[in-house]
């Protein structure tokens, strides 16, 4: 058996090689999962714009110099020495750009084990937790390609509602949504249109997509980026998922004192991220801005409200997302590794269709 693998170059993130990689031995007490299927989408870009600062290129080992993007998809035990994993049994959770990934699990219960491999613990438990699917509640068989397409970005975007909505919005009116058709986006309008009904939400976007993001029924208004001075200067919170420098200078400028808060999520804009990233303190007008870092923010939410009853807030939002966002997304799928190395490098180029949710089966 062969494996095939997609490395990054760190420091050139438009440059990708497929190569093959010659499998180890299996160690005792580990699982050996063939990669049936994984999306493609902003969030695994971010994963890769951030790249050292948060450990994203620490979960799948690649040569020096070179990183595996992670994904969130669905594989298959096809190789077992652990007792309470079986070969055929299925699972969702953090996966590489690859064809297969070896885990050693822990924590093992019906619904769920964490990978305990030594190098991914000092990552954040959210990471490294695989959904059993035989026993998992939010396992739907019809929705695998949903999950894995809007599942991660969704549940961002309900921890940000979750930790605004604690916050009282920071007194604003209205929340600003750059990137506004990505599907983090998406599910930060969905879930504020459902728990936090009397704030609007404004959603900014390219020309291009101002079609796509009127037409989802998410957002309360949209407009262009080269119409941010049309926004009405009521007291505001700006989620940022764009990463774009020039555009988040424009809308602390238009707000000035009323911006009430300033968060920074993506960078779906990678190209115009700017000098110094994500966090880069540009001396902009109004509150500086904040990363958002959403593991940090599902722990102390389930420390809050416990794994069930969080579990089930969390469901019950997702849901009624999925109701929401019905037909807006066409499923594409595409075979091989190779169209996972491609379809990475047009998204890393700026070149994503958000009317597409990329599912790859390798």
């Amino acid at each position: 058996m062969t494996i095939q693998q997609v490395h990054v170059r760190k420091d050139e993130l438009d440059h990708a090689d497929l190569v093959q990689v010659e499998p180890g031995e299996l160690a005792d007490g580990a699982v050996r999962l063939k990669i049936e299927s994984f999306s493609v989408t902003a969030n695994n870009i971010t994963y890769a714009v951030v790249g050292d600062g948060f450990g994203y290129w620490n979960f799948f080992p690649a040569p020096e110099g070179f990183g595996i993007v992670p994904m969130w998809g669905h594989a298959k035990v096809v190789e077992s020495k652990h007792d309470e994993i079986e070969v055929g049994e299925r699972v969702y959770g953090y996966l590489p750009m690859a064809t297969h990934l070896d885990v050693r699990p822990g924590n093992v219960s019906p619904s769920s084990f964490m990978d305990s491999t030594d190098y991914r613990q000092p990552m954040s438990p959210v990471y490294n937790t695989y959904r059993r699917l035989a026993s998992d509640p939010e396992h739907d068989p019809s929705r695998e390609a949903e999950r894995m397409v809007f599942g991660p970005l969704f549940t961002t975007g309900f921890l940000i509602e979750y930790f605004l909505r604690n916050e009282d919005w920071f007194g604003a009116e209205q929340v600003v949504l750059t990137s506004a058709s990505s599907k983090t986006a998406m599910g930060l309008a969905a879930v504020a249109k459902q728990n936090s009904p009397s704030i609007k939400r404004v959603g900014l976007t390219s020309e291009s997509n101002v079609e796509f993001v009127e037409g989802t029924g998410l957002y309360d208004k949209v407009y262009s980026y080269e119409s941010v001075g049309l926004l009405s200067i009521n007291p505001s919170v700006v989620v940022d998922f764009a990463g774009n420098a020039g555009l988040l200078a424009k809308v602390h400028e238009h707000f000035g004192d009323v911006l009430k808060y300033s968060c920074l999520v993506g960078a779906t804009h990678i190209e115009e991220r700017g000098e110094g990233g994500l966090a880069a303190d540009r001396g902009l007008p109004g509150p500086k801005p904040t990363l958002f870092f959403a593991p940090d923010h599902a722990v102390a939410f389930f420390k809050e409200h416990g794994q069930e009853e969080g579990g089930k807030l969390h469901a019950v939002a997702w849901r009624e997302f999925l109701k929401s966002v019905e037909g807006t997304v066409e499923i594409v799928r595409k075979q091989g590794l190779e169209a996972a190395r491609e379809v990475y490098l047009e998204m890393i180029g700026g070149n994503v269709d958000p009317s597409k949710g990329i599912v790859i089966e390798p």
